[in-house]
């Protein structure tokens, strides 16, 4: 009802299972397991640390399941066919 109420749309699959969201889920629970909050007193300092974080995330953080890869270098591997890394 509270969603409904402010306008939005609620974020399920067609099914209305959560399989939709399994990659943001995984994002989160990796966000909330490498980075600590405790310390923080403002909004700008939880900001500066997120943001510091998503740039790793996406730029220096390897995954299995992107062919070793960060995201962005996965996304211009599959855009350009080039594998950054060489013959591994």
């Amino acid at each position: 009802k509270l969603v409904k109420d402010k306008g939005l749309r609620q974020s399920m699959s067609r099914k209305a299972n959560c399989w939709d969201n399994a990659p943001q889920e995984s994002f989160f629970g990796h966000m909330k397991d490498e980075i600590d909050l405790s310390e923080c007193k403002k909004y700008r300092e939880v900001k500066a640390i997120i943001d510091d974080w998503m740039d790793y995330y996406n730029n220096e953080r390897y995954q299995w399941q992107l062919a070793k890869l960060s995201p962005n270098e996965y996304y211009k591997y599959i855009t350009t066919g080039i594998y950054p890394l060489g013959d591994v």
